[in-house]
């Protein structure tokens, strides 16, 4: 008996969802970066390119296990406790045609690597950087974070008596050009979200609000699935286009739009949903973070958007050829050249 062949979605390279996936998750089943790996191997699919014309870099947590479980055929480095840009830093320098996706958590960037993802920020390193945020160090089984919320009750650690930090303001005001929050339980959103990072030419902050089901697991966290749902507060409905015929051809409903034009050429399409939000006012979007979080929302969606100044790579005027396939008897320099090196230093 014939059996029917299964027809299989191939993307612009010809590939297929599978040819982008990873090994089986081994974080606790429900957890939320599973929900952000997911969305993340769809954007990519979706974007068109090979999954080795990207590298996944990560530091230490349970954020920083989960780049394992997607894009098996990526480069990837799994790096120190807070030390993920430094990492990306350098991986930019090496290669600058690869795409850096870089992973980490709540403790890995608020905590020991706030310095780092602050200088990140300021010398506009292209990458997309992630934040999966959900209040508490689940690695180690369930410690108060830096973004966990003033007065959190936890089973083993007691009360939380000091106020969190809002990595996106901390993002905004270190100088991002693309600030987003997201909520993992929100896919559409999320990996709409993640393509539009990707085609950012600068550094893209994405804070996503990631439930920890083990530890961070009351109903009353901020970081809870309940509290998600509850008080998650859309901007606009969001849509990532890869050109202008995509977007003329992309059936709206009715409503107020907005049509955002990307350094690369792609497009974001903003629908107004609540509010009058303008994501490329500055000061908007500050005003808006004080008010969430004096009142305990998480307004989600694209924050504030501009066009990125120069990459770090462009600053430096790297060449086309990447510095990390130039073979080594090109890089090492003669004895003749060192000789005339330290003549030269007399």
């Amino acid at each position: 008996m014939e059996t029917e062949a299964r027809t299989v979605d191939l993307n612009l390279c010809g590939l297929a969802l599978g040819d982008y996936k990873g090994a089986p998750s081994t974080l606790c089943p429900g957890c939320g970066h599973n929900a952000i790996s997911a969305q993340v191997q769809n954007a990519v699919w979706e974007l068109g390119l090979p999954p080795e014309r990207y590298v996944k870099i990560s530091g230490i947590g349970c954020s920083s296990k989960s780049p394992n479980y997607f894009l098996n055929r990526s480069f990837g480095f799994n790096g120190l406790h807070g030390r993920m840009p430094t990492l990306a830093t350098g991986a930019c320098f090496a290669d600058a045609s690869i795409h850096i996706l870089g992973f980490s958590g709540d403790g890995d960037t608020a905590s020991i690597g706030m310095g780092h993802f602050k200088h990140v920020i300021r010398r506009n390193v292209p990458m997309t950087y992630i934040i999966e945020n959900n209040g508490c160090y689940g690695l180690t089984k369930g410690q108060f974070s830096a973004t966990s919320d003033l007065g959190l009750v936890l089973k083993h650690q007691g009360v939380n008596m000091l106020p969190p930090l809002d990595m996106c303001m901390e993002a905004l005001i270190s100088g991002a050009t693309f600030v987003a929050r997201a909520y993992s339980g929100d896919a559409k959103q999320l990996k709409e979200l993640i393509k539009a990072a990707i085609s950012q030419r600068g550094i893209a902050i994405i804070d996503v609000i990631s439930p920890c089901v083990t530890f961070n697991n009351k109903d009353d966290a901020l970081q809870s699935y309940t509290w998600g749902r509850d008080n998650e507060a859309p901007l606009h409905d969001f849509k990532h286009f890869s050109n202008k015929e995509d977007l003329d051809a992309a059936d709206f409903e009715p409503g107020t739009y907005r049509e955002i034009k990307m350094q690369d050429g792609t497009y974001m399409v903003l629908k107004k949903i609540e509010k009058d939000y303008d994501p490329t006012d500055r000061s908007a979007a500050l005003d808006l973070l004080t008010e969430s979080y004096k009142n305990k929302y998480f307004a989600t969606g694209l924050i504030y958007f501009s066009e990125a100044t120069a990459t770090i790579q462009e600053l430096y005027d790297l060449p086309e050829e990447p510095l990390n396939r130039i073979s080594s008897d090109r890089l090492r320099p003669t004895k003749n050249m060192l000789t005339e090196i330290n003549r030269s230093l007399y």
